[in-house]
């Protein structure tokens, strides 16, 4: 026991020398990582570190010693793919200073990359007859195959019930090729849906409609389920009763004699209502495209049709990286953090969120590229100040940047930001308000930001005095209905928002359509100034609320420019009970006193629902809410201009000193130009200048360093 003391001993004091050898090299300069570095250097250029774990360790002693470098510390990793078999979790004792940051940043113009997945290699033609029968005769000369287990790869994750109303799930592992995500085999093929035929039996909905029963499952159409061989790990997505609400459900038993299908448990919400979209996944047997993939988790193999090629050679598909992704954490998790940047880098192929942000203040994510992710790209809950800015997230399956700070409580901001951020295709799997940014909370921004390319609403927002400004975003709701580029709804105390010099045009939409800026469900109380609106269904709509402010914005061909309801005062229970139980209980959440002051139009409501401090109303008294104190003033319009119905009139609005007509010398819509001549009628209103050129992503030098980065191919 005494010479395993010894040996003991000599082991840590070798450890102690490693480590302090280290610090003492860190102390006259910054630390460098390389995939070909070794652990047990010293952290130099010369002599990198191998492990992210071992810099931080290092930065760590560093500030336990009180020798982070009076202007910060730098973690330069060199060029490579760091795979990731876990998160790199930081915590407050990794934290910088605001005189002292601690960057880890991408060293020059070398590629770095942390990847939670593998790449793949060894693919060979389908053999096995068994599967190649099952296969379209098309199909079996392009698909090739490659057996997971036999690489150690047994991890595949669980696909799981995601979308509306569902809690986030971490994804199943997934099939990228040349960086972008594939489809996992389906009927009908991608961009095509089948369709509700009917159910076995019915219910009324909250709306008076008809509604399938969950339990009861639905009827589909046609034969061609009748082919497939294997149905144990058969799944269904579908928007089952509004286009605004989708979820993907295990399909529990197949009937192709009835044409029957029945889910879950768990099951769907709502219920299945006849000609609603679905289409069917993970079936062998529909492997029919390029692009499309399927795992046969019985036996670990992986089928798949490449995109560009065809009888690829054996082993190979073309020069493309084929990647499959592994990991069930986050990349990043920073927890308590303060003032710790990550600069440059590729965040790719997690199953889970790429970065998470709990706590702590100052931390930024910079110039990074990030995509492939299973959730979202980054989640930011809690603490004070943390921003992402100038980064790309691209393709993840649930949102993009999800911010959550602020206390509602006190009014007290959070001060979070996404700033000069380029989004597109999000909502991979869980599409419905999963958007590109989700701010919640009190003092958020949402600043310069490109996004497009998203099945449902671009930025979604709860709470008070959140900022939204300078935001280009087009080709939204590309699959869903019932929807804003900019959404929020059903509670009188948010307030204080503001929606400024966006520019929102080309949105998409199903069935109702598609809205630019949507105040659903009588939520109040939003600035809504200087915005462009281009070829928008319903340009801004009120749904109910009151105390909106739509001042000095331009509409040019929307289908309205505004559209306003009065839901408040609709008599059917659905309607009546929002307001006189959902709304009334979210008012008595937050501190009043407060409220009333920071947002005095709130004593408006006293007359419908009385004082606070007073007694209740008789019951049986409540009538309802109208959209009262609604502005539009020095707003132009090419086009269709204003529509009120349903209980809404026109002294719920004060309609003043906006300008339509087709002579508003708009320069060039067509070519997205809109700026208005210095001789046009429009400014005599008041109009001010909207500043068009301002809107939309910025050139700056982060900006340039990931583009400089894109072009060159480092990314």
């Amino acid at each position: 026991m005494a010479i395993a003391g010894r040996r003991l001993g000599v082991v840590l004091a070798f450890f102690g020398l490693w480590a302090g050898l280290a610090v003492e090299q860190s102390a006259r300069g910054d630390f460098h990582i390389s995939p070909s570095g070794m652990d047990s250097h010293t952290g130099t250029e010369s002599k990198p570190f191998a492990t992210l774990e071992r810099a931080r360790d290092a930065a760590r002693a560093l500030k336990r010693d009180h020798k982070l470098p009076a202007g910060g510390l730098t973690i330069w990793l060199r060029g490579g793919d760091y795979v990731r078999t876990n998160a790199l979790e930081l915590s407050a004792e990794d934290s910088g200073t605001p005189e002292s940051p601690i960057v880890w940043r991408a060293y020059k113009n070398e590629t770095v990359r942390l990847l939670g997945g593998r790449k793949l290699t060894g693919f060979q033609t389908v053999a096995d007859q068994a599967a190649r029968s099952r296969l379209d005769e098309q199909a079996r000369g392009q698909v090739v195959q490659l057996n997971l287990r036999a690489l150690g790869v047994t991890d595949f994750g669980e696909m799981k019930s995601r979308g509306f109303g569902r809690p986030t799930a971490v994804a199943h592992c997934e099939l990228f090729y040349d960086h972008k995500p594939m489809t996992l085999a389906r009927w009908p093929n991608e961009g095509e849906f089948a369709r509700i035929a009917g159910y076995p039996s019915g219910q009324r909905d909250e709306h008076g409609g008809q509604l399938g029963a969950l339990t009861n499952g639905f009827f589909y159409a046609g034969d061609r389920p009748r082919r497939w061989q294997d149905t144990s790990d058969l799944w269904a997505h579908g928007y089952w009763a509004y286009d605004w609400a989708n979820s993907y459900e295990r399909v529990a038993a197949l009937d192709v004699e009835q044409r029957l299908v029945k889910t879950g448990p768990p099951h769907g919400h709502y219920g299945f209502r006849k000609d609603q979209r679905f289409y069917f996944l993970n079936v062998l047997e529909e492997l029919d495209q390029p692009g499309e993939w399927f795992l046969d988790r019985k036996t670990g193999v992986l089928y798949f049709w490449p995109p560009s090629v065809a009888n690829p050679p054996a082993g190979t598909i073309s020069g493309a990286e084929t990647l499959l992704s592994l990991l069930d954490q986050p990349l990043l998790k920073l927890t308590g953090v303060s003032n710790v940047t990550f600069r440059g880098l590729t965040l790719e192929a997690t199953r889970a969120n790429a970065v998470e942000i709990r706590g702590g203040a100052s931390n930024r994510i910079t110039a990074c590229l990030i995509r492939n992710i299973g959730n979202h790209g980054v989640v930011i809950s809690g603490g004070i100040g943390h921003g992402v800015v100038a980064s790309d997230v691209e393709d993840t399956g649930d949102g993009g940047v999800d911010m959550n700070g602020g206390d509602r409580q006190t009014l007290s901001p959070g001060g979070h930001f996404v700033e000069n951020c380029h989004f597109q295709r999000q909502g991979r799997w869980s599409k419905c308000y999963v958007p590109a940014v989700h701010i919640v909370g009190v003092g958020l921004r949402a600043s310069h930001n490109l996004i497009h390319d998203h099945p449902h609403c671009a930025i979604l927002f709860s709470g008070n005095d959140h900022l939204m400004e300078f935001n280009e975003i087009h080709h939204i709701a590309l699959e869903t209905g019932d929807v804003g580029a900019i959404y929020t709804g059903r509670d009188y105390t948010f307030r204080g928002n503001k929606i400024r010099h966006n520019f929102i045009h080309h949105t998409g939409g199903v069935g109702m359509g598609s809205m630019g800026v949507y105040m659903d469900d009588c939520v109040s109380g939003t600035e809504v100034f200087g915005n462009v609106f281009y070829k928008v269904h319903w340009a801004m709509f009120i749904g109910g609320g009151r105390d909106h402010q739509v001042v000095n914005n331009l509409f040019v061909d929307c289908d309205p420019a505004v559209r306003m309801d009065g839901r408040g005062l609709d008599k059917t229970p659905v309607w009546f009970n929002m307001v006189n139980d959902t709304m009334r209980k979210r008012l008595h959440a937050v501190p009043l006193a407060l409220y009333r002051a920071r947002y005095p139009e709130m004593q408006t409501l006293d007359a419908y629902y009385g004082a606070p401090e007073g007694p209740a109303p008789p019951a049986g008294t409540f009538t309802g809410v109208p959209p009262e104190r609604n502005v539009l003033a020095r707003n132009v319009c090419v086009g269709k201009w204003l529509e009120l119905g349903w209980h809404a009139r026109t002294n719920h609005v004060a309609v003043r000193d906006n300008y339509v007509g087709a002579d508003a010398g708009v320069i060039a819509p067509d070519r997205m130009d809109f700026r208005i001549r210095k001789d046009s009628p429009v400014w005599q209103t008041g109009f001010q200048e909207i500043p068009v050129k301002q809107i939309g992503l910025r050139d700056d030098e982060l900006r340039r360093e990931l583009q400089n980065r894109r072009l060159k191919g480092a990314m």
